[in-house]
């Protein structure tokens, strides 16, 4: 990695050196959580860009695990992986998915496991490809391929996301 680039630990994905904060729990680089909230911005001024804006979330904090042995961190990727799988697998609405995270978080807090994350390499797409988003179309286009790259990166563990989908019916 040379000066003039910085590297996201979690997603792989190279920016341009940036001095900022990153979250608490969360694995991203200072230049990746930047990217993520450019993201977050884009969709909340526009509905167009806010309509996929629950894949955007669970993708990216799924696809940013961090420190699996933090509490936050663990029920964080299992929650937000079960939202994936609920959308994905399930074919279930990105407003159920939205309903469940807040479910199972007060239902399993402290029980979460932690998950071992894909090597950085698998991931064919990151929050860099849906800044780079043209319009709304694009990046509805882009952040559903995110999401589904993310989700199928995560493949040993689809069973957890399957087992707390099942759990959650029963809440």
């Amino acid at each position: 990695m040379s000066e003039k680039t910085a590297h996201c630990p979690d997603c792989g994905a190279t920016y341009e050196p940036y001095d900022g904060d990153t979250h608490a729990y969360l694995g991203a680089s200072p230049e990746c959580w930047a990217a993520f909230n450019t993201v977050l911005a884009r969709e909340f001024e526009d509905i167009g860009y806010f309509s996929v804006h629950r894949l955007t979330v669970d993708a990216y904090t799924v696809q940013h695990p961090g420190d699996q042995t933090d509490r936050r961190a663990a029920q964080s990727v299992n929650i937000h992986l079960t939202s994936l799988y609920l959308i994905l697998e399930e074919d279930r609405s990105l407003s159920y998915a939205a309903k469940s995270l807040g479910v199972l978080a007060n239902a399993f807090k402290d029980k979460f496991k932690p998950l071992a994350p894909p090597d950085p390499d698998a991931y064919k797409y990151t929050v860099k490809d849906i800044c780079a988003a043209a319009d709304a179309a694009e990046h509805q286009r882009i952040v559903r391929l995110w999401a589904e790259d993310v989700f199928q990166a995560w493949t040993p563990h689809h069973g957890t996301a399957k087992a707390y989908a099942q759990l959650r019916e029963q809440q």
